[in-house]
């Protein structure tokens, strides 16, 4: 593709990596096809291809508009175009870029700006959240609906194993998760003790950065990823083994840390460092496949369905290797027709869209139970919390299926 930037973007880190992001585009649409908000749509302007019409036209100088800024504010950033492309665009960084343009030349109206303030200021600040979150599970049943689908019920985490390992890991504790799912830490811990690895949690570390990064907030966003860098350096420069992710939104953004950090003197070499340790748990747990496989004997009685989020397979390029192990130790585990679409949580988009994001959850949901599934397990907090809000089926994280067959197992 063709560009002519204009004056204000050229020979600027945004303008080149746009003009080098468009010139792979060879528009071929293929993209298309696999969008979720196209295929509800039916609009090209609220597909890829015609997002990145819309980005381009404003980097060469074309004024945007309230139009342009509904278009890109529609899109999931699921990732799904980029599986799908066979060019390699790398949409999503176009997108992030193109957004901030379009917000320096678009002022939202003040119920947006409203919105979206509380939900970058709130989130990555756990002391804020976490009482909000408590308050929210025992005054549930008087909430509004709308409200109540953003507050899972309330779950013991657990005990915290504490004998020490031969083997030593970081963990990624993360904002929201710790208050809406505080099992799912703790029960990666319990599996990764049972194989012999020891979890660690660095003090100072919180927010991974997506949430303000994507919020338009980059500068927060970046000031989040720095923080986290420094209160992991210590135990980066101890030798850590790799620093462990049990929430796929989370481990997208870090894998990302040394490219979103680059031109940072301070840190670029630093956060290059991180994203190589960075794992996803899959990732780790796959590695003791055979030795959780020979603890847990016998098969689950009843099948369970896999929803795989789009930060795991499109954004992290990982794909198989929940259903694998999940198959390895004895669980009849279903993926569901159309498993690659996203399920419409996709970070704050369903407090912002939920028009459609209740819509791809919907159908989502429709798949996953068509399965025949006693449950649904997948791998990132938005998604579980999301799909629960939809379904009777209980839905959880998949590390915490495997500690309780282990538990089970004794």
């Amino acid at each position: 593709m063709q560009t002519n930037l204009a004056a204000q973007f050229l020979n600027t880190p945004d303008g080149d990596e746009a003009e080098a992001i468009l010139r792979q585009c060879v528009h071929c649409g293929f993209c298309t096809a696999t969008c979720p908000t196209y295929q509800l749509l039916g609009d090209e302007l609220d597909g890829p291809r015609g997002r990145i019409y819309l980005i381009k036209q404003v980097l060469e100088g074309s004024p945007a508009t309230v139009k342009t800024q509904s278009h890109l504010d529609r899109c999931l950033t699921c990732r799904n175009c980029e599986t799908t492309c066979p060019s390699g665009v790398h949409y999503s960084r176009l997108l992030d870029i193109g957004r901030k343009v379009v917000d320096q030349q678009v002022p939202r109206p003040a119920g947006q700006r409203f919105a979206r303030t509380l939900l970058k200021e709130t989130l990555p600040r756990e002391w804020l959240f976490t009482p909000a979150m408590k308050a929210g599970q025992m005054l549930r049943p008087l909430l509004p609906q709308a409200l109540r689908d953003k507050v899972p019920h309330a779950h013991p985490a657990g005990t915290w194993p504490t004998a020490p390992q031969a083997r030593r890991m970081l963990l990624l504790d993360g904002c929201v998760q710790p208050a809406m799912a505080p099992n799912i830490n703790s029960a990666t811990a319990r599996v990764l003790a049972a194989v012999g690895v020891e979890l660690e949690v660095a003090p100072g570390a919180g927010c991974c950065g997506a949430i303000r990064y994507h919020l338009n907030d980059q500068d927060g966003g970046l000031d989040d990823m720095r923080r986290n860098i420094d209160a992991w350096w210590p135990e980066v420069e101890a030798g850590v083994e790799a620093l462990v992710i049990t929430a796929s939104g989370c481990g997208a953004t870090v894998k990302e840390y040394g490219h979103l950090l680059r031109d940072d003197p301070v840190y670029a070499e630093k956060a290059e460092r991180v994203s190589a340790l960075a794992r996803d748990v899959s990732e780790v747990v796959c590695e003791f496949e055979d030795a959780l496989a020979a603890r847990i004997r016998g098969k689950l009685a009843q099948p369970v369905a896999y929803h795989p989020p789009c930060t795991l397979q499109h954004a992290q390029k990982i794909r198989g290797k929940v259903e694998g192990l999940l198959r390895a130790i004895g669980v009849d585990v279903r993926l569901c027709a159309d498993s690659h679409l996203c399920c419409g949580s996709a970070g704050t988009y369903s407090v912002l869209q939920p028009e459609l994001s209740y819509q791809l959850r919907d159908r989502k949901v429709a798949n996953l139970e068509a399965t025949g599934a006693a449950r649904i397990v997948s791998a990132n907090i938005g998604c579980q919390t999301h799909l629960q809000s939809g379904t009777e089926l209980p839905v959880g994280h998949w590390i915490e299926l495997v500690d309780q067959l282990l538990a089970q197992a004794g």
